[in-house]
């Protein structure tokens, strides 16, 4: 059976692939030590899983309005409004089965065919496949290592053309963890506010910063917000990844063409997990910063360790909990292999981690802090002893 043109066009995750990968490894008996998956190992927080568990009791299990129930949707514009200065009405607000999901609702509302989406590169593998599905063309934008993979206004200006209709935003970033600051921000909104661009701000790791401010990019300015979707979920500060529960925030016109594709695809997100997600937002930000506390520890550990290998070198993350060292110090001069390494590293020292070249960035790779201190110490140990 023939598929379509569009699926052809489509590459699996890669960080998905390697994740199975490991766990399937794991499940067989083999000692896997696992840095592919962008999931914290805490558990999800009891207030959350009490407010699941009170409404499989309370009989909440029925169909819910297609963009979230009226409570969720409340609860969401009332944490971004105390947060960051911005303001949603419900009719601003689609709730949906997790940020991915929101994000490829929204390129699918706003795309059209020919579009170009401008992608800060390094970025996460599925940007560029979901824009493909839209009918768009990702046209990449280089962030470099000596400006930390931060997005610069003069690298985004030079790749502004007459076919650009959005540019993605991921700060903090998956995969490097840069943090973009707020002059970069304005300079960069002062573009987009020119160009008449639209901004996609992916903020999924908006609590999970070490020391430095994140900027909420449609807080810049009532202008900026009329231009920006805001893209947000539990996963990451709640530790609720397998829940799947995202959101996107933005434009009502925009909104309601997100909430017609998902009455037509998923409809509602869980019920039940939805009033789990109103339990998240109304946690104290204490409860996250333990969290973020554990992570800081573990970044500090990693890089250290990473940079004590010959041949590697690890910039320090200011959010996430990725780091991205640099392993061309590991190869032969012109002749890096972010996947050669990725499976060596896993056949030889049953380390998994994920191939720069995923991310658009060959001679890298990307290592997840999400795991335990022993496991991290025993990681990096395998990995000097291997290379």
């Amino acid at each position: 059976m023939e598929i379509s043109e569009r699926m052809k066009q489509v590459a699996p995750s890669m960080t998905l692939a390697i994740d199975a990968k490991a766990k399937k490894l794991q499940e067989e008996g083999v000692d896997v030590l696992n840095f592919g998956a962008g999931e914290p190992d805490f558990n999800t927080p009891a207030p959350i899983c009490e407010a699941a568990k009170k409404a499989i009791d309370g009989g909440f299990h029925k169909y819910t309005p297609v963009p979230g129930t009226l409570e969720l949707r409340k609860a969401i514009g009332e944490y971004l409004n105390k947060e960051y200065k911005v303001q949603y009405a419900p009719t601003d607000i689609v709730v949906s089965c997790g940020a991915k999901h929101s994000l490829y609702n929204v390129f699918m509302a706003i795309v059209n065919p020919g579009d170009e989406v401008l992608i800060p590169a390094p970025y996460w593998v599925s940007y560029p496949e979901q824009v493909k599905l839209a009918g768009g063309v990702p046209v990449f934008v280089e962030c470099s290592e000596a400006d930390e993979f931060k997005l610069t206004p003069q690298a985004l200006k030079a790749k502004i053309t007459s076919k650009t209709k959005a540019l993605i935003l991921n700060s903090p970033s998956n995969p490097t963890g840069a943090v973009v600051g707020r002059k970069a921000m304005e300079g960069i909104a002062e573009l987009v506010l020119k160009h008449k661009i639209t901004v996609v701000s992916d903020e999924i790791y908006a609590k999970l910063v070490y020391g430095e401010e994140h900027v909420c990019f449609p807080s810049l300015s009532k202008e900026v917000a009329a231009q920006t979707i805001l893209v947000n979920g539990m996963s990451k500060a709640y530790a609720m990844t397998g829940w799947r529960l995202g959101y996107a925030a933005g434009p009502a016109n925009v909104m309601k063409a997100v909430s017609d594709l998902q009455g037509q695809s998923t409809s509602n997100p869980a019920s039940i997990v939805q009033k789990a997600g109103v339990a998240a937002l109304a946690l104290p930000d204490s409860e996250i910063q333990k969290m973020v506390a554990v992570f800081q520890k573990r970044r500090d550990m990693i890089v250290e360790g990473l940079n004590a290998i010959p041949g590697v070198k690890c910039l320090k993350p200011a959010g996430a909990f990725y780091v991205f060292p640099n392993v061309t110090g590991l190869f032969k001069p012109r002749r890096s292999n972010s996947m050669e390494l990725s499976g060596y590293l896993l056949d030889k020292a049953k380390v998994a981690l994920t191939p720069g070249i995923a991310f658009g960035a060959e001679g890298f790779m990307r290592m997840s802090y999400a795991t335990g201190e022993k496991i991290i110490q025993e990681g990096l140990k395998r990995i000097k002893e291997a290379v």
